[in-house]
């Protein structure tokens, strides 16, 4: 080192939280609460995580509003306003920035801070971290709160530096937005977020073409706005509502059928597909219209025809139509399912056109647009909707080495492993929030964020009254629990699909169906015994 250059300055720490989204903002509050040094890092240069970055027209949640929110203070949840049934991303942008003030927890949270690598110090049992601006920090704790949806899939399109128009990703989305208007776009991908823009870029761009690999089932939202009656009528049912979403499988109330298809008549199964898919249901609520509808093919296969017969009322040009309609293999709700506003009846509209590319394969960008096997096509704008590298890729993005050097890309290089979502054995004192192998983003994530952080910060409690002072889950049983998630999701339709689910969008990606598919209340239960009895699969060493 030469003399002029001083040591980095390390910031000593209980606890380092990676992300501000609903996870990191719980956790650190949680962490203050018990009177530990916490400190988020955050790469962007605002709070919200997810809702931060994905800022693309029609942007909005799938959850209803009212669930997808906090429920740790009775308070917040009267005072906050929700403005319709499914909220936009601003207005969960806004919630969030309400939260981070209201309780005070900006002075702990470093933004444009972006995390590059965490080593784990055998020695002292705790982490160093390295983010940008050479700053570095060591902490006993190290929590990820990555989220399971914030790492783009980047576009892979040859030739895409020739194009002479503009280009943009849905989840790196410019703050001042984009300008449609008279323009002739381009936009690749139909999962959740290309639903969601379809409709929105359709009433403003002068041509908008679509360009679809493989089609999936999207259902009605029916979002509307809530009367003041209705939004007062709904808050004085909260702990209701929370404790019914609490017994629910996804973690929120929606009023699942228990009979399975066999158990009626064909009369009484049509009317209860209408009921779900009208006013009345619509959302995730397709996705309980039969006990058996994710573990039995025929009836799924009754549902997934229902739909299909729906796309096809809906969509006028029998072409398209038949285009949007999901091939037999893919299950319904096999792929996240998507929850539009008007997603179908655009492609009735003049300036609207839909390219299979199965039919035609993208093949190249050019100076004035794309070039499929087919033919050329002019554009100025191409949006991309290409999803995400979901549940591990922000985990692997970061240069995280546990015990002996062991590097968590190389851990999971086959796919990964880990103890009930929580924690990864040889890496001792770190904890993955809605990590692979938790319910996850089969979930009302923000429902499980908080039973993670919970059960953590009461783990936590346990730890430092007792003098321990490191723990890490047993590779037997990490081990186990990779297997009877894997069980689990064998018991139902979900790994027959080529879904974000099993990696499968990710080109090299082992295929690992990566959350636990039986449903909160079963995970839940089995987190609630691991501590009653305690902390099985967990080994500890005590301080000398």
């Amino acid at each position: 080192m030469k003399e002029t250059e001083s040591p980095m300055e390390v910031q000593k720490l209980d606890m380092v939280i990676v992300g501000a989204g609903f996870a990191g903002l719980y956790q650190l509050y949680q962490a203050r609460k018990k009177g530990l040094r916490a400190r988020v890092l955050e790469a962007g240069d605002g709070v919200g995580g997810t809702w931060f970055w994905n800022r693309y027209p029609g942007a909005r949640c799938d959850v209803e509003s009212l669930d997808y929110s906090y429920s740790f203070s009775p308070e917040l949840e009267q005072e906050w306003n929700w403005s319709e049934r499914y909220a936009p991303q601003e207005e969960i942008l806004r919630y969030i920035n309400h939260v981070a003030d209201r309780f005070n927890l900006r002075p702990d949270i470093e933004l444009n801070t972006r995390v590059h690598s965490a080593f784990f110090d055998a020695q002292s049992a705790s982490w160093n971290i390295r983010a940008g601006n050479d700053q570095s920090f060591n902490a006993t704790y190290l929590v990820m709160a990555t989220g399971a949806l914030s790492v783009p899939q980047q576009p892979d399109l040859r030739a895409l530096d020739r194009f002479k128009g503009q280009w943009y990703h849905s989840a790196q989305w410019p703050k001042e937005g984009v300008d449609f208007k008279g323009k002739r776009v381009a936009l690749i991908g139909t999962g959740s977020s290309g639903v969601q823009m379809v409709p929105v870029i359709a009433q403003e761009a002068s041509q908008l073409t679509v360009f679809q690999r493989t089609a999936n089932f999207s259902v009605p939202a029916h979002n509307v706005a809530f009367t003041e009656k209705a939004l007062k009528a709904a808050k004085s049912r909260y702990p209701e509502r929370r404790a019914m979403g609490r017994e629910a499988v996804t973690g929120q109330f929606l009023n699942a059928n228990t009979k399975t298809a066999a158990e009626m008549t064909p009369e009484e199964q049509s009317a209860e597909l209408e009921y779900r898919w009208k006013g009345a249901g619509g959302g995730f609520r397709m996705l309980r219209n039969f006990a058996d509808q994710m573990s039995n093919p025929e009836t799924n296969k009754m549902v997934a025809d229902f739909v299909k017969g729906k796309i096809r009322q809906i969509v006028q040009d029998p072409l398209k139509a038949e285009i949007l309609c999901p091939n037999d293999d893919l299950p319904f709700g096999g792929k996240r399912l998507s929850v539009d506003s008007h997603y179908y009846e655009t492609f009735n509209r003049d300036n609207v056109d839909l390219v299979d590319l199965k039919t035609q394969p993208l093949v190249e960008a050019t100076e004035n647009g794309l070039r499929t096997s087919a033919r050329d096509y002019e554009f100025d704008i191409i949006v991309f909707a290409t999803g995400f590298d979901a549940l591990t890729g922000a985990l692997t993005a970061i240069d995280i080495r546990g015990e002996g050097g062991l590097s968590l890309r190389d851990k999971w290089k086959d796919g990964p492993v880990a103890y009930i979502g929580l924690g990864i054995a040889g890496f001792p004192n770190m904890f993955t929030i809605t990590g692979p192998g938790s319910p996850s983003v089969l979930s009302n994530v923000v429902h499980s964020i908080e039973t993670h952080v919970d059960w953590i910060m009461r783990f936590l409690e346990q730890v430092r009254s007792k003098g321990i002072r490191q723990f890490q889950p047993t590779t037997q049983a990490e081990e186990s629990w990779v297997q009877f998630c894997a069980d689990e999701a064998n018991k139902t339709l979900y790994p027959r699909a080529n879904s974000w689910y099993m990696g499968a969008n990710i080109e090299g990606k082992p295929r690992v169906f990566l959350a636990f598919v039986s449903g909160v209340p079963v995970y839940r239960r089995f987190i609630e015994k691991v501590e009653a009895d305690g902390y099985t699969g967990f080994e500890f060493s005590f301080s000398s």
